[in-house]
């Protein structure tokens, strides 16, 4: 049986160990489990697995004994909707646990701090307000900090650590110790039961706003599902439209779309024209005309007239559900510049505990006092917790994928976007890719011979056919019944047009028989070398004109070429046509470099050439005829159309088509990988700065504070909650990261 692979949501995942343990109690447990990754921002595990050896409830009990809870239903993963709900839940009580320590906390805190300033009577020393201190603080140890003794002991059977492991031995050593001053009192001193309750309380309240700024940059996952509508506007014979909820329609199904409203699914326009608004998914700023016979995207919107639509995708096969899955797995995979966090992160909390033990030693030998000791031990645990760390990359692929995605821009994986800012060279496929793949009439001698020539290829299939019918149409020029069409492959048509026979087709046949004229001969030679593909028209065998059509560039398409070389890349034009046209589009585009005459399987051979070279190669193509080229360049960057997202071959798929789409994945890949730089900074910097003060470092300098100079775990537990909600705000400024094309 094939391999199958399933997204599973988990919750309780706290930092990069967490990551790490979930994804070896996959990998390592389990037989049948081909490989799991576990994403931190996104709260999920994405697991490909062989069905024939382990299904779904043994995957998902493995998550659970791993001490975490993967949300699923009746033995399949949950959907969006129960997804959410289970998080929502998550969120309610993990927001009563808080609500419990705030209410006990605040009191405590206060009542500790007025006894220590002597703002209370002689009674405030009594043991009996000790006892109440003591009172107050177990139900935040017990209930608020629950999730954390929770999370220890699962790392710590799996023989691993975890932030976990640092918040409940720095709070448990505060609450413990003062406990055994209340039941011993012959020990005397001082508790710390404010201590203990502050530093569980202050990081509940940063894992609540760190879990908040997560969800939000995780939304755009949600916020592109919410696109669908509802509800469709079935069309049943004999009863006219009836509406259902969307969900229920199937392939064939007749709807319709009114102005004003957003496109149940996709489809096929069967009758009616409208312009829709495809900029939700495509990244397209202006409307698109649609009419008969045009595919439609589902949620796009109806701007301006009704639409009969037949359905022709629907569920998994949508282009938006298959923009949601590919963004998805781009956040759940991993960057390589995350190595080193993972790395770090695997032995990192062991070591803290060694260095708040040496720092405990240290300074009860320094000082002789138990007390003081302790405490710096509590704040050196309670400030090294590696969440920051953890969170540095995957939040900012996370916000960095949903922006392209807005964009139209789709990143297959995270690798593809860290290697596309180091792009040299861009190797552009021509006609479809930086051309629109449909020839356009450039040149004619006059509405007689342009109607003629369409009345006759009215017939053909052939790309300069239609390119002559639709010029004819535009001009209104009304053609003439035809009979006795004839096809001569690769040279033209002929036909009757009313009493004469009209002949369409290249120079060298109408020579034959017809006669060309050596001006008309000069002329074609001209517009050739120009480029353009000509035809010839003789009508009774005398030659009657010329036509000529031509392949015109995109929007954008010089634009994203005078942008990147601006930027110091190198740009090549690499198309199969002939040199004359393949040199008259680069000139048009702005491009020096061309390779002419490249058959799709050569196409790669220039890649290869050119990473030989040393350069970095990105090659754009349309993703069908380019799909060797695309394999073997270090970025492949396929030009989509609406329905198509992406190909295999793809490292990044442009929904729209748009060119300029390139200059936007440039763009947000230099800005992830900048917001990637400075969250590893900062959480480097943090933890090499900050455990030294923690550890007592600026003891003797007797400018500071005494609470900075010997820094209380409270401080410790705010500075770590606030150092995690910096990395995750950070990377979501990456969601204003806007794209390259213009309006």
């Amino acid at each position: 049986m094939a391999q199958q692979q399933v997204r599973i949501p988990v919750l309780g995942m706290t930092c990069a160990n967490c990551v790490g343990r979930v994804e070896r109690a996959l990998r390592t447990k389990l037989p049948g489990v081909a490989d799991a990754t576990a994403s931190l921002a996104t709260e999920s595990a994405t697991v490909t697995y062989d069905p024939a050896l382990v299904d779904l409830p043994a995957i998902a009990a493995a998550i659970d004994r791993a001490g975490y809870r993967a949300i699923v239903r009746d033995g399949a993963a949950a959907g969006d909707d129960e997804e959410q709900a289970a998080r929502d839940a998550e969120v309610r009580r993990q927001r009563r646990a808080l609500l419990v320590g705030v209410a006990f906390t605040l009191p405590l805190f206060v009542l500790s701090m007025a006894r220590d300033f002597a703002l209370l009577g002689h009674w405030s020393h009594a043991a009996w307000f000790g006892w109440l201190l003591g009172a107050l603080a177990t139900p935040v140890q017990l209930y608020t900090g629950l999730d954390y003794y929770k999370g220890s002991l699962a790392a710590l059977r799996d023989r691993s650590a975890n932030m976990d492991v640092l918040v409940a031995l720095g709070s448990s050593t505060a609450y413990v110790y003062s406990l055994a001053v209340l039941l011993l009192p012959d020990l005397g001193g001082h508790v710390f039961f404010e201590t203990s309750a502050l530093i569980v309380t202050l990081i509940k309240v940063g894992k609540m706003l760190e879990a908040s700024a997560r969800r939000r940059a995780a939304n755009a996952i949600r916020s592109l599902l919410d696109l669908a509508p509802a509800t469709a506007h079935l069309l049943v014979d004999d009863v006219g439209e009836r509406d259902v909820p969307a969900d229920v329609l199937r392939k064939g199904d007749r709807v319709a779309v009114r102005p004003g409203e957003r496109i149940p699914t996709d489809g096929v326009v069967e009758d009616g024209e409208a312009a829709v608004d495809q900029s939700m998914l495509t990244g397209e700023s202006v409307p698109v005309s649609r009419r008969a016979g045009d595919k439609v995207i589902g949620a796009t919107v109806d701007t301006d007239g009704r639409l009969v639509v037949r359905v022709t995708g629907v569920g998994a096969e949508t282009a938006l559900a298959r923009i949601v899955a590919l963004v998805r797995r781009a956040q759940a995979s991993r960057a390589s510049i995350q190595r080193l966090a993972d790395r770090v992160s695997a032995w990192f909390v062991p070591a803290i505990v060694l260095v708040a033990l040496a720092v405990f030693a240290a300074w009860w030998a320094i000082g002789g006092a138990f007390v003081p000791a302790l405490v710096r031990l509590v704040a050196v645990l309670v400030i090294a917790c590696p969440c920051a760390l953890g969170l540095a990359t995957p939040t900012a692929i996370v916000v960095g994928t949903a922006a392209g995605a807005r964009q139209g821009v789709l990143f297959k994986d995270a690798a593809a976007l860290e290697r596309l800012h180091l792009v040299t060279t861009f190797l552009f496929d021509k006609t479809g890719t930086l051309t629109r793949g449909r020839p356009v009439l450039t040149d004619d001698d006059g509405d007689a011979v342009l109607r003629d020539a369409a009345s006759v290829e009215a017939a053909s299939e052939h790309p300069v056919a239609r390119a002559l019918v639709a010029a004819a149409k535009e001009r209104g020029l009304a053609t003439a019944e035809m009979r006795e069409f004839r096809n001569s492959a690769g040279r033209g048509v002929e036909a009757k047009v009313g009493d004469r026979r009209v002949r369409v087709g290249s120079l060298s046949w109408l020579g034959e028989r017809d006669g060309i004229p050596e001006a008309a001969r000069a002329r074609a030679g001209e517009l050739a070398a120009a480029g353009r593909t000509v035809v010839g028209v003789a009508v009774d065998g005398h030659f009657s004109g010329l036509l000529a059509v031509a392949d015109e560039p995109r929007a954008g398409s010089a634009e994203t070429v005078r942008a990147l070389r601006a930027a110091g890349a190198r740009v090549v034009l690499v198309s199969g046509d002939t040199e004359p046209a393949a040199k008259s589009a680069a000139r048009a585009l702005g491009i020096d470099d061309v390779r002419a005459g490249v058959l799709p399987e050569d196409k790669a051979l220039v890649v290869e050439e050119a990473r030989r070279r040393g350069e970095v190669v990105a090659m754009v193509g349309d993703g069908v005829n380019d799909a060797p080229a695309l394999a073997a360049a270090d970025v492949g960057i396929a030009m989509g159309g609406g329905t198509d997202v992406a190909t295999d071959a793809a490292d990044v798929a442009l929904v729209g088509g748009d060119p300029r789409g390139v200059l936007s994945a440039r763009l947000l890949s230099g800005a992830v990988l900048r917001t990637i730089r400075q969250n590893l900074f900062w959480a480097f910097f943090y933890n090499v700065t900050l455990v030294p003060v923690a550890a007592g470092a600026l003891h003797w300098v007797t400018a500071l504070p005494p609470v900075i100079r010997d820094f209380h775990p409270a401080l410790a537990a705010a500075a770590m909650a606030l150092s995690s909600i910096t990395v995750v705000l950070n990377s979501l400024r990456l969601g204003r990261v806007g794209g390259a094309r213009s309006s």
